[in-house]
C-alpha cells in the first residue's frame, strides 16, 4: 500500500479553524495517518519558500497580504505554500486541505479509491466570483481559473508528472498558474466527488457532505455565525477546547 499523509494549511488568524479541521479529521480516521500543519514560517526557515510578500489594504480598508509575483492578494499564508506538499511528503499519496474545513467522513476510504495513474485528485468546482468582493475578515475574494480546486487536493507524489513541480516553480510562478495545475495535462487530474469539498454558501445543497469547507468565513468570524453547518463547527470546537 502506498504511503499516506495529510497536510493542513495553517494561518495564525485561523488557529481555532485549524484545530477544528485537524480534530474532526482525526475522529473519523480508521487508520493511523500522519497529519501535519503547513506553517509558512517553518517553510521559510527551511529555505523552501521564498516568494516575496508585502502588505496592502482591502476595499474595506483591512490589511491584506500581497503576493508580489502574482500581483494579487493572498487570503491565507498557505495560499501558494500548498504546492510544496509533494516535496515535503516525498512519496505516496499526500492530501492537502485548507484549514477552514470540518470533516464528517473517513479519509482512509478516499485514499483507498484513488487510481495511481492520476497525478492529482480534486473536486472540479465551477466557482466564479463577482469583483470586487470580500470574504473572511475583509480579505479580497479573488477570482481565478479552477478556483477552489486546490483547496482540497490529493497529490500522487510518486507520479512522474509531479516531478515538474519544482521548488523553483513553486517560488517563481504566479499563483494563478499554480492553482490551475499548469504543470499537468488535464487527463492526469482525477475528479473527486463534490462531497469531499462542499463549499458553504456556494455548492448545491447536500444532506451529508464528508468535508465541509467554510471558504468564505468560519463561524467564529463576524457575519458567518449562522452559515449552514455552523453549529456542527462550534460543537467540534467545544470538544477540542475541553
Amino acid at each position: 500500500m502506498k504511503q499516506r499523509s495529510i497536510w493542513i494549511g495553517f494561518d495564525p488568524r485561523e488557529a481555532s479553524a485549524f484545530a477544528v479541521c485537524r480534530n474532526s479529521l482525526r475522529r473519523y480516521l480508521t487508520q493511523s495517518i500522519p497529519i501535519h500543519g503547513l506553517v509558512l514560517s517553518n517553510l521559510q526557515r527551511q529555505c523552501l519558500y521564498w516568494r516575496p510578500m508585502e502588505w496592502g489594504r482591502s476595499i474595506i480598508d483591512k490589511p491584506v497580504m500581497i503576493d508580489v509575483i502574482s500581483g494579487a492578494a493572498m487570503s491565507t499564508q498557505h495560499a501558494n505554500a500548498r504546492f510544496l506538499v509533494p516535496h515535503l511528503a516525498k512519496h505516496g499519496w499526500a492530501l492537502f486541505c485548507d484549514g477552514d474545513m470540518l470533516f464528517r467522513g473517513n479519509v482512509v476510504r478516499l485514499f483507498d479509491s484513488l487510481d495511481p495513474d492520476k497525478a492529482v485528485y480534486c473536486v472540479k468546482h465551477e466557482h466564479s466570483v463577482a469583483s470586487p468582493a470580500v470574504k473572511m475578515d475583509g480579505q479580497p475574494q479573488v477570482g481565478y481559473h479552477r478556483k477552489n480546486w486546490t483547496s482540497f487536493i490529493v497529490f500522487n507524489c510518486d507520479h512522474e508528472a509531479n516531478a515538474a513541480l519544482t521548488l523553483e516553480m513553486v517560488n517563481t510562478l504566479p499563483g494563478r498558474d499554480l492553482h490551475r495545475l499548469c504543470w499537468l495535462d488535464d487527463d492526469l487530474i482525477g475528479a473527486l466527488s463534490p462531497e469531499w469539498n462542499y463549499l458553504v454558501g456556494i455548492s448545491e445543497a447536500m444532506d451529508n457532505p464528508k468535508c465541509i469547507h467554510f471558504t468564505e468565513g468560519v463561524p467564529d468570524m463576524a457575519g458567518y455565525e449562522n452559515t449552514p453547518f455552523a453549529d456542527d463547527w462550534r460543537a467540534e470546537l467545544e470538544m477540542w477546547a475541553e
